[in-house]
């Protein structure tokens, strides 16, 4: 099972809170750092000093960390045109060492694309929007150096694109395809994606969702074992009881709540919940959602009572 860590800059983290937390992660042996890509808090928090770009940020990552992978949960397709965007990507993986991975998405919060101007059409739209910059980035990428690339769709119009540049990964960088919905994200995970992603799910909906992508991969000639499989949770373990309590308190949770809907308690009660995502739901990797940043012993007591105990069994 990988675990990596998984950000939400947003509530309020500068580029230096967020290198802390890459660093420590890829010290501690996880085997990524990912963050989402999003421009406003949410909930009661400040956001303050105010957001970071997701694309910069791996940038820098890319040059300041060696060995973990790198990625987005989940870029906006209504954010970026898909031409700069895979440019964007192509280059941080080149930067990386080819250590990238693009979670690419819909798009769902309203108030930050009204709080900077971006347009937020309908959700029907904004699918047929993903769909497209998801043929077309792995379109042009897998076209040869020397050939062009062109593209004509509903959204977007490609001519004579030289395609350029190219990832250092070929044919071109993971792509994470997640969501909830039980029609148009299967389809897409099975048509483009290296790994399928339920954020958030229990353990019953991972099932049932797993069941309904294999059937879509079957539809579309895909074998399902070729589809990686993941969920992204909010973390919080502790030594002790107290522990939990307080590191809970610091996120405005509960314990039982967490417990409930996440990966959290003591490390004993936290590898169970994992190695029965594994068993029962097929999951081969979990996103730890970590939203107390300072908090660096948080990822050091999961690296070493909880991963370890996972990478023995």
């Amino acid at each position: 099972m990988d675990l990596r860590i998984f950000t939400e800059p947003q509530q309020g983290a500068a580029y230096e809170d967020l290198l802390r937390v890459a660093r420590c992660a890829e010290e501690a042996g996880f085997d990524a750092f990912f963050r989402s890509d999003h421009y406003l808090a949410m909930g009661d928090a400040n956001g303050l000093p105010g957001p970071t770009d997701a694309w910069l940020t791996l940038a820098a990552l890319a040059r300041e960390t060696t060995t973990i992978r790198l990625g987005t949960l989940m870029t906006a397709a209504t954010f970026r045109l898909p031409g700069p965007l895979g440019i964007t990507v192509a280059q941080v993986d080149q930067m990386s060492g080819g250590r990238v991975e693009l979670g690419l998405g819909t798009g769902w919060y309203e108030a930050e694309h009204r709080a900077y101007g971006i347009p937020f059409p309908p959700l029907r739209e904004r699918f047929g929007m993903l769909a497209e910059q998801l043929e077309i980035l792995t379109g042009s990428w897998r076209t040869p150096v020397g050939v062009t690339y062109s593209y004509g769709g509903e959204h977007y119009t490609f001519d004579d694109s030289p395609g350029l540049p190219k990832p250092l990964q070929t044919p071109h960088p993971p792509i994470i395809v997640g969501g909830n919905g039980p029609s148009r994200t299967p389809k897409l995970a099975a048509d483009f994606a290296t790994e399928f992603n339920m954020p958030f799910a229990g353990l019953d909906a991972l099932v049932d969702g797993q069941e309904r992508v294999d059937a879509v991969c079957r539809e579309r000639g895909r074998d399902p074992a070729t589809l990686g499989r993941s969920t992204a949770q909010v973390l919080c373990v502790g030594r002790d009881e107290a522990e939990v309590a307080r590191r809970a308190d610091a996120i405005g949770r509960r314990p039982d709540e967490l417990r409930a809907n996440g990966i959290a308690g003591t490390p004993g009660e936290v590898v169970d919940k994992i190695g029965t995502f594994g068993e029962r739901a097929g999951m081969q990797r979990i996103y730890l959602q970590v939203l107390d940043l300072s908090d660096l012993d948080h990822l050091e007591l999961v690296a070493s009572e909880v991963a370890s105990q996972l990478a023995a069994a």
